[in-house]
């Protein structure tokens, strides 16, 4: 970001609050900007506003809710308007580099959206030096043609440095990479020893054949398995999950700081952990040869169940607090390397729970869920986090296999908590995990898109059946499109959020969805757990006037997720962009990812690191966008350039403050 200084200067502007408008033309909305100065409001009923300039923003900053005056309409152009007032903001704090003399210092945001940079008067630096990255909060801003005044909370590191950037990535979404005074020490005085009265009170597990699969570098195991034949010849399987919450209590500093972060975060060099690591690591971590306290669903299957050529058979379900002790902490690859060669520990369990969970799987194609396959990478992190290696994550059975049994005890977990709720006259409070229908105009614009790539796909009243979307995914497998395909297909879906009103998961074709196997990570979890007792033993019922409280909460986790994701998506695209910066002047293979006024964007087949290749770096013809058919097309050549074409490119820039990578064509 250049530096944009106004602090001082007053400048006219034909935009002014003196002209103050009617309010019955004012509307409140949510404020999108760009870092030019500029922007748009979108209303609750989806009206669209523009903002033509930085002083019709009036100080509202992106994801704002802001009042917005409405200028008067001009037939055949956009509707614009100017903000009144902020009713509520989205942010206040924000990392950013420190460019100062001996005069002033201004906190030059990283944030993609800020279009303008924080005045910092010099006594509010904490010691921050010229190039410093530091965490900045906005303390004043009345005036839209002067800078924001802001305060240096912390100094993050020196730009650049890897635990600088790693931490800011996280501090940028609000995301403290260490607990506040107190959390510790509360979590040091949490009883380790289960008392004899509360195993009592527990359905006892600890003989059962239970073990655990995780990924190699896991430190905390949320969830485990248990598999039993029975004296008919059918077969229980537990689903057993850390009981976070017999430890953390309501009305706990720890849970007042779990709920604050949502989740756990998970950077290319770090997790950052919703609860302290006494907890996360030790006491809830179902670890092997210990006892452990577990929240569990527990499911009987028919012995044809695992047949092949057979149905699958459910016979019987009980949920509640157990006791376990995991005989077996398997990897991902130690289990799959047991199912594939039939030898090691467990393999006539490892192999029956795959054969059962391959028909779970079936069941759910069927009907309907969306068979989704995104490519993820792994890095390798030499000395002071410089990538050595970056490479495509293997997805193996055994992912599929836990896959399928937390999906199962998600679902019915819901489908029992919902059922209970019905019969208590409805209207109580659960938190379900939701995914609603695609909107309709962007699977049109899906599908438009797709069938510039020679795919058809067709709408019938207005939505698109997932049987047909699937039919495009498996059509597309093993193409170079694939992968762009898939990508804009989860572009084109709703996000799955959190919510108190069911309507049910689209992507996954479940009527009833929750989540419950993750309390270690996910805060609405461990929400989860404390209402689902209480619908189990149905004391303490929650009440309806509960309802706001959940309804927030839901709202508030869903927020934290996102932040989370942009987190990790911000880690993973630093250390791609600081990887490929050894690299300029090498060729690569390449998909075309995305057309834009811009140039064309293109993610490296390896490493999956997008850059952009310029209009200006196309020099052999003279380019003109097709964006009907998501294409370029030479005006003397006719030679086109399609997304999900695949192609040979040059790496000739990087920039590693802006994440930025530049190719060229090497053809």
């Amino acid at each position: 970001m250049q530096p944009n200084h106004h602090h001082y200067s007053r400048r006219d502007s034909h935009h002014n609050q003196s002209h103050s408008p009617q309010p019955k033309n004012t509307v409140t909305g949510k404020l999108f900007t760009s870092p030019r100065g500029f922007g748009f409001v979108i209303t609750p009923d989806e009206q669209r506003i523009d903002i033509p300039d930085k002083a019709a923003l009036n100080t509202g900053l992106h994801g704002d809710t802001v009042l917005v005056a409405i200028h008067p309409e001009k037939k055949g152009e956009p509707t614009t308007g100017e903000v009144v007032r902020v009713e509520k903001r989205a942010k206040k704090r924000f990392v950013g580099t420190v460019q100062k003399n001996t005069r002033v210092a201004f906190l030059l945001p990283d944030h993609k959206k800020m279009y303008t940079d924080i005045f910092l008067p010099l006594d509010r630096l904490k010691g921050a030096k010229d190039g410093d990255k530091v965490l900045a909060e906005i303390v004043k801003w009345t005036d839209a043609n002067k800078n924001p005044e802001g305060t240096v909370l912390q100094v993050i590191g020196k730009k650049g440095e890897h635990e600088t950037e790693m931490r800011a990535a996280a501090l940028e979404r609000g995301f403290e990479t260490s607990f506040p005074e107190g959390i510790e020490e509360e979590a040091s005085h949490i009883k380790h020893e289960v008392s004899e009265e509360e195993t009592s009170k527990r359905r006892d597990f600890r003989n059962v054949t239970t073990f655990t699969i995780d990924p190699a570098d896991a430190k905390d195991f949320d969830d485990a398995l248990s598999y039993e034949e029975k004296a008919d010849g059918n077969v229980e399987i537990g689903i057993h999950i850390a009981d976070v919450t017999h430890y953390v209590r309501p009305g706990m500093k720890i849970d007042e700081e779990a709920f604050e972060r949502g989740t756990s975060v998970y950077l290319v060099d770090r997790t950052i952990p919703m609860l302290p690591e006494v907890l996360s690591n030790d006491l809830c971590s179902l670890r092997p040869n210990e006892d452990r306290l577990a929240f569990s669903a527990v499911f009987t299957f028919s012995k044809n169940s695992f047949e092949a050529g057979e149905k699958y058979e459910m016979t019987d379900a009980w949920y509640g607090r157990t006791i376990i002790h995991s005989d077996r902490r398997f990897t991902y690859k130690e289990a799959e390397d047991v199912l594939k060669s039939g030898t090691g520990d467990f393999p006539h369990e490892i192999q029956r729970l795959y054969a059962l969970s391959q028909k779970l799987k079936e069941e759910r194609f069927r009907n309907g869920a969306v068979q989704f396959e995104t490519e993820e990478i792994k890095m390798q992190l030499g000395p002071e986090g410089v990538p050595l290696a970056i490479a495509k994550t293997e997805h193996l059975e055994t992912h599929g296999l836990i896959e399928e049994y937390m999906l199962l005890a998600n679902r019915m977990v819901a489908k029992y908590a919902s059922d209970q709720i019905q019969k208590r006259g409805g209207n109580l409070p659960f938190i379900y995990r939701v995914h609603d229908e695609p909107d309709p105009e962007r699977m049109e614009e899906f599908i438009t898109f797709i069938g510039s790539l020679g795919y058809h796909l067709k709408m019938k009243d207005g939505a698109v059946s997932s049987k047909d979307l699937n039919r495009v995914l498996e059509e597309s497998k093993d193409t170079p499109e694939e992968s762009i395909i898939h990508t804009a297909a989860i572009r084109t879906m709703s996000k799955a959020v959190y919510s108190t009103v069911n309507i049910g998961h689209f992507g996954l074709a479940f009527e009833f969805y929750t989540h419950f196997t993750s309390p270690i990570r996910r805060y609405p979890d461990m929400a989860v757990h404390r209402l689902f007792q209480e619908y189990l033993t149905g004391e303490h019922l929650p009440k309806k006037e509960d309802l706001a409280k959940y309804k927030n909460l839901t709202e508030h986790s869903s927020e934290r997720e996102q932040d989370a994701a942009e987190a990790e998506r911000d880690s993973v695209k630093y250390k791609q962009t600081e990887f490929m910066q050894t690299k300029v002047g090498e060729i690569f293979t390449g998909v075309i990812s995305g057309i834009s006024k811009s140039g064309i964007f293109v993610q490296e087949e390896e490493t999956l690191a997008e850059g952009l290749i310029r209009f200006r770096d196309l020099n052999d013809d003279f380019y003109e966008l097709d964006e009907k058919n998501y294409q370029l097309v030479g005006q003397n050549t006719k030679k086109t350039y399609r997304l999900g074409d695949e192609i040979k490119i040059k790496l000739i820039g990087v920039n590693l403050e802006r994440k930025q990578i530049d190719y060229a064509l090497a053809e």
